[in-house]
């Protein structure tokens, strides 16, 4: 409706500055026909001559007069004006309203003088411009019946096309409004036509595909997580019990270590959570540093060397800066090589080159590697591939999906493919600063 009251209101006001604009021009062009006139008709008695005393016919006594003057004395005039004082002399090629006592209305006089022998004479013609007024009167009255009208047509048109334009916004409206956080699989209607209405609608189902995804994602976290955690508490109460129940055959060592590594594995879930929950509402740093990736890289081979019998090659590891967090980074670095720990036989490489305005780091292991349809999986959330990769029990599962989520809070990216060394590569591309 306000859209319909503004198109009205604007219409509106444009039609009443064009109506007044409009009668005036009727007026000024009737008015400039008519002086035109009076000039041609001036000059064609001035051209024939006028004697003193004579009557002068006119056409139409109610709409002209003629009056000769020598000097300011009325030598010669129509019948319809005899007896009338000296009317003002216009200026020659000019017109003047005027108004003479014996004949009703307003006329437009101009004038012209006689050439020839004796003292010349002006003659002035006056042609009546009731007409003028008429013709006002008459604009006014269709401009103040047709402007209304004009005003409920437009009133009518524009309310029809905003309702038509509009519809489709407010089916989407009512949609929305109904569409609650356990009903994101429904999506608003789009129209078929290329406007923006129909760009907003696919931009608002856009929109909903990705907070289904991101509900599903977080409902199926939330599912894992709850599972992941119980285990180990469920590990934990499930010594404690038998220990109680048979205090004597207990062994309190044996207790405690197993206590300790559930605790321990327990740590390290919710650690593993803490810093996904951090990296999925972005309240990590609000700024990066420069960091240098060979230090970390070579710091992490060098933590390996002392806690390992497996071979580190680091000989692929060249200088390269970065713009990041070193703590993420350092998490990021540690749970590749975790990782290819892991599943290794005999060793593992580090790599950072820079190439194609790209830094590259990449782990490689000698292991069993990931199948091709299995890589992408890998990284997700809570997956486990050690059925066909591990020498020993799986982790949380969240090891590599951190690395995604690092790698994408640097604008980076993480790729699964074979290594040379036989098994898996996994490389992480940053952008060079």
């Amino acid at each position: 409706m306000r859209v319909t009251a503004t198109a009205v209101a604007v219409v509106g006001i444009a039609s009443v500055l064009a109506a007044f604009t409009m009668i005036g021009f009727v007026g000024r062009s009737l008015t400039a026909q008519a002086a035109d006139q009076a000039t041609v008709r001036a000059q064609q008695i001035a051209d024939g001559g006028v004697r003193d005393g004579a009557s002068i016919v006119v056409a139409d006594p109610e709409e002209q007069f003629v009056q000769v003057l020598r000097g300011s004395t009325v030598v010669a005039s129509s019948a319809n004006i005899a007896g009338s004082p000296a009317i003002a002399i216009p200026a020659p090629e000019s017109a003047v309203p005027v108004r003479v006592p014996t004949v009703a209305g307003p006329f437009i006089a101009a004038s012209a003088v006689t050439v020839g022998p004796g003292r010349p004479r002006t003659v002035v013609v006056g042609l009546s411009i009731d007409d003028v007024d008429e013709a006002r009167h008459v604009v006014g009255l269709a401009l103040l019946v047709g402007v209304p009208v004009l005003l409920i047509v437009v009133g009518l048109v524009t309310w029809r096309m905003v309702g038509r334009t509009l519809r489709p916004v407010e089916d989407m409206r009512e949609e929305a409004e109904r569409i609650s956080s356990t009903e994101l699989d429904r999506r608003v209607p789009t129209p078929s036509r290329e406007d923006e209405v129909g760009r907003l609608a696919r931009t608002m189902n856009r929109m909903l595909d990705r907070l289904e995804r991101g509900q599903e994602r977080q409902r199926r976290f939330l599912s894992d997580a709850s599972h992941e955690l119980r285990s180990p508490v469920a590990a934990i109460r499930q010594h404690a019990e038998v220990a109680a129940e048979h205090p004597g055959s207990t062994n309190l060592e044996e207790l405690t270590q197993v206590v300790l590594a559930e605790d321990a594995r327990l740590q390290g879930l919710v650690d593993d959570l803490v810093v996904l929950a951090r990296l999925d509402e972005h309240v990590g740093p609000s700024r990066f540093d420069e960091v240098d990736l060979d230090d970390v890289v070579l710091a992490e081979a060098a933590r390996l060397r002392s806690t390992t019998s497996l071979a580190v090659d680091t000989r692929g590891v060249s200088t390269a800066r970065i713009l990041g967090h070193r703590t993420d980074l350092e998490r990021l670095v540690r749970n590749l090589t975790d990782n290819a720990l892991h599943h290794a036989r005999a060793g593992i490489s580090l790599g950072v080159a820079t190439s194609n305005g790209h830094i590259a780091l990449t782990v490689d292991d000698d292991g069993p590697g990931i199948a091709s349809a299995d890589r992408e999986r890998a990284l997700e959330r809570f997956v486990r591939l050690d059925g066909a990769r591990s020498r020993a029990s799986g982790g949380s599962g969240l090891g590599l999906s951190i690395v995604r989520e690092v790698a994408v809070a640097h604008q980076g990216a993480v790729a699964l493919s074979r290594s040379p060394q036989g098994g898996l590569r996994a490389e992480v591309r940053f952008p060079a600063p």
